[in-house]
């Protein structure tokens, strides 16, 4: 069994998201969804999110390409996730190009995909709050 793993916050899930994951499934045969944390998101990526964990977990795990959900609380855990799940291939959208090829050392293949240009969680939040003034 080929073992696929992504990182991301999913939050206000919009068809990118969708795609990055159909995609992501379809390099293998089981896909792990890492799903940052609020307290990774507000302390190490400097954002808040819409929707809580839980809330968010709730979303990922309802989609059919997603096997199984697990927190992400820091970003040193992707070494020992590779290891903890066994995992072929580490995939994360283009606009990391590069930031985790040093994960090919722990013996899987890293991919990055290209993102769904004209969708993104964050323009939607600037369209909704130019949308309230």
């Amino acid at each position: 069994m080929k073992r696929v793993i992504t990182y991301g916050t999913f939050d206000l899930l919009h068809y990118g998201h969708i795609s990055l994951l159909s995609r992501a499934k379809s390099l293998g045969d089981y896909l792990i969804v890492a799903l940052s944390t609020d307290e990774f998101n507000l302390n190490n990526k400097n954002k808040s999110c819409y929707f809580d964990y839980d809330k968010r977990k709730q979303l990922v795990e309802a989609i059919r390409f997603v096997d199984l959900v697990i927190p992400e609380t820091c970003w040193e855990q992707k070494n020992t996730d590779i290891q903890r799940y066994d995992i072929d291939t580490f995939v994360m959208g283009d606009d990391w190009q590069g930031k985790f090829d040093w994960l090919g050392a722990e013996g899987c293949e890293v991919v990055y995909l290209a993102r769904t240009p004209e969708v993104s969680s964050s323009q939607i939040k600037k369209d909704l709050n130019s949308q309230q003034l």
